[in-house]
């Protein structure tokens, strides 16, 4: 994986983006674009390219179909087939260790490995034909389209989820300037940095006390674990995420943001609003509003909530801790929804961030959790008074070193918008911090000590 990403970094992202610029027919750019997207999903898992192209070709001729006159029957096998390839590819083990928990059996796993991005390319063809659907002037007649918007490569492995109306008209039409550019650029080097240089020092803390054993942890270790891998999951999600904004930008592509600093929400809902944005709109759009939303009294849109974040954990992965994760936070969801947490007295107010942060952290240490028993540990340890457990205590301190320290000060500030309302105007300045941190990563990604994005496994 090291050897990829640099490989990645070094060689393919300049050679597609130079070659992109020699060709000025935007036909010809589309082509070569499709052809570098397909090879760089082939450097991670060349024997579910078929499968890729397979999703694809379901979803463009579904596409189609409910453009026409079998408008419900391309929309319903669009969703039969979607839903039957994560089923297969995704879930199947899941579901046939939990029939063997339950029942007592002993059934074969399939062993099945989870192809690279699966949920992200099923949601966006899927988001795809729903929409031709709802709106059959949106159809495309090109295949080449289609595969190219689904397979784009900044997006394809894990996000954001583009809608294919948000960039319709620039795969038809785009351009590109020097500013435009040199945003882009500036936008991947600021991804880049955040999981080099500040989700995977987090990342190694964490995973330190998770893997301390369970009565060996401490109150100490538990929230120091928990809080930096809240910290690593945002900068390792987001700093993808800002990757593939500036690689579009940079090739003439403009998607939406994904994050809009979560950790400053004051209540879980605008967490919501605010973490995984284009997930978030997925399932608002296609099966939150299609379900009743919130139209048909309280009960029902209580159950709306808890079925759509059941759905958004078990979207994350085949467990149940991604599973009770989802369903946390829609318990919180609807209790702010009908009163029992007084939201009118959270909104804007350091209180509602607090509350939020610990519904958010304590998520995501069951989210993080390998099973359900190691996640009861560490809210055990986590709540268990004042005891420090020499043991976990000993391996905190270990890798708490002045560099570590420096990096959990600035993931902090980073998490708000203070460093992006004080970045310099000056381009000059901005241009030399942008080429020290690339300087920075390279060094990184020299010394091997790469670590893949956590949203690669979903």
């Amino acid at each position: 994986m090291v050897f990829s990403s640099a490989i990645s970094l070094f060689f393919f992202v300049p050679i597609v983006f130079l070659l992109d610029r020699r060709l000025s027919n935007v036909d010809a750019k589309n082509t070569w674009l499709l052809l570098a997207s397909l090879v760089f999903y082939s450097f991670g898992q060349v024997y579910y390219l078929p499968l890729l192209l397979v999703s694809v070709a379901l979803n463009y001729v579904c596409g189609r179909l409910a453009a026409g006159k079998y408008a419900k029957l391309g929309v319903t096998l669009a969703v039969i087939g979607g839903i039957g390839l994560l089923a297969v590819f995704k879930y199947a083990d899941f579901a046939i260790r939990t029939v063997n928990a339950l029942c007592g059996l002993h059934l074969p796993l399939t062993g099945i490995a989870l192809p690279i991005g699966i949920s992200f390319f099923t949601f966006q063809g899927l988001s795809y034909v729903i929409d031709v659907y709802r709106e059959p002037k949106m159809v495309s007649h090109s295949f080449k389209k289609v595969l190219l918007y689904i397979a784009f490569f900044p997006q394809l492995i894990a996000g954001p989820i583009v809608k294919y109306h948000d960039i319709e008209q620039e795969i038809d039409s785009r351009r590109t300037t020097p500013q435009e550019t040199a945003l882009g650029i500036r936008r991947f080097i600021c991804g880049l940095s955040k999981k080099l240089l500040l989700s995977n020092a987090l990342g190694q803390m964490a995973d330190t006390v998770f893997a301390l054993p369970a009565g060996e942890i401490g109150m100490l270790a538990g929230w120091t674990g928990a809080i930096c891998y809240t910290l690593q999951i945002y900068f390792d999600f987001s700093g993808y995420s800002d990757m593939a904004i500036g690689l579009g930008r940079m090739f003439g592509f403009h998607f939406r943001e994904n994050f809009d600093y979560p950790y400053t929400a004051t209540t879980i809902k605008e967490f919501w609003r605010r973490w995984h944005i284009s997930l978030s709109g997925w399932f608002r759009d296609y099966l939150y509003i299609p379900l009743g939303g919130n139209r048909k009294g309280k009960a029902r849109t209580w159950l709306n909530r808890f079925l759509v974040f059941f759905a958004t954990g078990l979207w994350h992965g085949a467990s149940w801790t991604f599973v009770l994760w989802g369903l946390w936070h829609g318990l919180f969801s609807v209790l702010e929804d009908c009163g029992a947490i007084p939201v009118d007295k959270l909104k804007g107010k350091r209180i509602g961030q607090l509350y939020t942060l610990l519904v958010v952290v304590l998520g995501f240490t069951l989210f993080r959790a390998d099973t359900l028993a190691q996640a009861g540990a560490m809210y055990a340890a986590m709540f268990s008074g004042v005891g420090l457990h020499w043991l976990g205590t000993a391996a905190v301190w270990a890798k708490f070193t002045p560099a570590f320290a420096l990096t959990l000060c600035l993931a902090l500030l980073l998490c708000t918008p203070v460093a992006r309302e004080h970045t310099p105007k000056c381009e000059s300045v901005t241009f030399i911090g942008s080429l020290g941190l690339l300087l920075l990563c390279m060094m990184y990604l020299a010394a091997g000590s790469f670590n893949p994005f956590i949203y690669f496994r979903f």
